[in-house]
């Protein structure tokens, strides 16, 4: 069994580094003259590419229940930060596809040095940081999840700041809880059993589904971001121990929450 998932995986990735230098050549070169939209979307094209495949070559399904609680494609400027479990490279790839509204992600500027694939990130509208400048990144955070909220981009962020185990839970910081309070925005979490069929940190893909449960937008407005964090975070562990109650069945309690801190931007 274990075989013929290690070979479905090498498959996968093979097919993932075939399509992903000319998409992304493509993107750089569309950039030049189309708008961020546009951009988005041959991105977006690349990602969803990219999630069907695991399905397709490894077996990797999905199921999504509470699309209905964030705005629809025609609220243009409706504007949330999503707040994800992280176990997974899944949801990366997967969020941007499944959301109606085009995403932008906080993420470490090393990322940006990739050959190809941080290319075309870089020609996205996204916000890259310096995590050793904590001060700095939150100010460019702040700044520029602002802007994006105008245009009726959402901002998403990990608060656990990097993936998990299956069946555990990181600290969770408050990045996005502030983020959500500066631009006076709702906070929506969501749970994601992604580390069922991709485990954090493993190239080995199995079959399964991966369910995707959204919550309904937690108003920030008059809160403070520990205590609206504690709120988003009791809600996605519930929610995670509700989809996926094998992978809990002996594991420690939660970890408090705490500051912007390394990842959590």
């Amino acid at each position: 069994m274990r075989a013929a998932w290690l070979l479905r995986s090498v498959l996968y990735w093979a097919w993932l580094t075939l399509t992903v230098v000319p998409w992304a050549t493509v993107l750089v070169l569309v950039s030049a003259f189309a708008s961020r939209r546009i951009c988005w979307r041959v991105c977006v094209g690349w990602l969803t590419l990219a999630i069907r495949s695991a399905r397709f070559i490894c077996g990797v399904a999905w199921r999504v229940h509470g699309i209905e609680n964030v705005p629809t494609l025609a609220d243009r400027h409706a504007a949330v930060v999503l707040a994800a479990k992280h176990q997974s490279t899944w949801e990366t790839f997967a969020l941007p596809m499944l959301m109606p509204h085009p995403i932008a992600y906080v993420f470490k500027r090393e990322l940006l040095w990739v050959p190809f694939f941080g290319w075309a990130l870089a020609r996205l509208d996204m916000i890259h940081i310096d995590r050793s400048r904590r001060a700095e990144a939150w100010n460019k955070v702040a700044k520029q999840g602002r802007r994006l909220f105008e245009l009726g981009n959402w901002v998403i962020m990990f608060p656990e700041g990097t993936r998990t185990r299956r069946g555990t839970q990181g600290a969770y910081k408050t990045g996005a809880a502030r983020l959500a309070i500066t631009a006076g925005v709702p906070i929506v979490p969501i749970a994601v059993t992604a580390g069922r069929c991709w485990p954090a940190k493993s190239m080995l893909l199995r079959p399964g589904l991966v369910e995707v449960s959204i919550g309904a937008p937690i108003a920030s407005a008059g809160r403070q971001p520990d205590e609206l964090m504690r709120q988003v975070e009791a809600w996605i562990e519930a929610e995670m121990r509700r989809l996926d109650p094998e992978a809990y069945a002996t594991k420690p309690e939660a970890q408090p929450a705490q500051g912007l801190g390394r990842g959590g931007a």
